[in-house]
């Protein structure tokens, strides 16, 4: 899907910002020769930009408009370097609820409804995000925040929620502590919107059976506005986004060469008419594809495919490079286990061992189901995990984002 007219001009007007502002971009801009595009073919000549170079910018060197047009400020997490700071204007701060307000409508979610919100506040843009967006849509926002699973029933039981947002990991824990409490018959949940996390296919059969409701992917990242910049719709064909706000490539990773519609690569986003921090090209890592077509809903907005991993999340062991969304589909050709699993890889002895932990939804053989696992991937991936059965509910659980690969090898 290239690039058109309008949202040509619209890289074009924010170009101008980033040279007029004479910030980290403008400045990176200015050295390359920049100031306008005129085509398609320019456009993708134009360079990516990183999170790498975002930090660089750290604290303030993205920001694009003068300091008291700034009303908020937002960061990624910053658990593996320098945070990125995000300034957003009010006009930013507006745009980002109403494309999540698009969402909420797009999931069937009105008004009426009551929209328990559990992702974390502060710095993350996730819980403010789905808070605003509640507001602009008009519906009542309960923004219990993560954590104190507990209060969260207590309420979603006395508020009468309809609708739980949540990372997939934390709207697991809550699935089943209601089912341990049997209080599914009492609960008025119709609906999840979950965001912040890959999930797999037995995840979501197992949280969507156990709560009796509709679960919806939704997308973003705290660069690019925060969660709301696409969702899916009811007939699942992927999640639809906002390309009034933002333009979407999906590149090679290797060759960095921009991909046809339905080929699998990276997702490159450009930020249209974003003020207090707009974003060129930038490489979000996240693997999918823009899905030809349109939508049996009938939305003209473009679609996203499920996000099937990360271009940087790969792992090397023995030899071989590994992605946790090969063993996760490995693992979703075994009924008897659940969504849950553990990577563990240390080096013992001189040598890299993986260690493969998941869980049984049954009355099995746990060994010979191991047996039967580590077959498996060493048919696929080409090497024999050790791989450890255990009982539901044994891996931990987690109410932000669950860590499935550690690596002991360098601790």
């Amino acid at each position: 899907m290239q690039i058109n007219t309008t949202q040509l001009e619209q890289v074009n007007d924010r170009i101008a910002a980033l040279l007029a502002a004479d910030n980290f971009y403008g400045k990176n801009l200015r050295e390359a020769g920049i100031s306008r595009v005129n085509s398609a073919e320019e456009f993708e000549q134009l360079p990516f930009s990183e999170k790498a170079d975002l930090r660089e910018a750290y604290p303030l060197g993205l920001m694009a408009v003068p300091e008291e047009k700034i009303v908020r400020l937002h960061s990624s997490s910053g658990t593996t370097g320098t945070p990125v700071i995000i300034p957003y204007t009010a006009k930013d701060v507006d745009d980002w609820a109403t494309m999540f307000a698009r969402c909420y409508e797009t999931a069937g979610i009105t008004e009426k409804d009551r929209i328990q919100i559990t992702p974390g506040y502060g710095l993350w843009t996730a819980g403010i995000g789905f808070q605003a967006g509640a507001e602009k849509l008009g519906a009542m926002a309960i923004p219990m925040g993560p954590g104190n699973t507990e209060k969260q029933i207590q309420f979603m039981l006395d508020m009468k929620s309809t609708v739980i947002c949540a990372t997939s990991s934390y709207a697991l824990l809550l699935a089943e502590e209601i089912e341990k409490r049997g209080l599914q018959d009492q609960i008025c949940l119709k609906k999840g919107v979950i965001g912040s996390e890959r999930w797999g296919e037995k995840m979501r059969q197992r949280i969507s059976s156990i709560l009796g409701i509709e679960l919806y992917d939704i997308y973003g990242l705290t660069e690019i506005y925060g969660p709301g910049i696409g969702v899916n719709c009811h007939y699942e064909t992927g999640m639809h986004y906002w390309d009034d706000f933002i333009y979407v490539e999906i590149i090679d990773p290797v060759t960095l060469k921009t991909l046809p519609d339905g080929e699998v690569g990276e997702i490159v986003i450009t930020t249209l008419v974003k003020e207090g921090a707009p974003l060129i090209r930038y490489r979000t890592h996240d693997i999918s594809r823009i899905i030809p077509g349109e939508c049996p809903c009938g939305s003209k907005y473009p679609r996203l495919d499920t996000i099937t991993g990360r271009s940087d999340d790969m792992f090397k062991i023995k030899g071989v490079n590994v992605f946790p969304a090969q063993i996760e589909e490995i693992l979703r050709s075994f009924p008897e286990i659940s969504s849950e699993y553990q990577i563990r890889i240390s080096h013992m002895d001189g040598r890299d061992t993986m260690r493969l932990y998941v869980e049984t939804t049954g009355d099995v053989d746990f060994a010979e189901l191991s047996e039967r696992i580590a077959v498996r991937v060493k048919s696929k991936i080409g090497f024999t995990p050790i791989v450890k059965v255990v009982e539901v509910g044994v891996l931990p659980r987690s109410e932000k984002k669950t860590k499935r690969v550690i690596d002991e090898r360098y601790d």
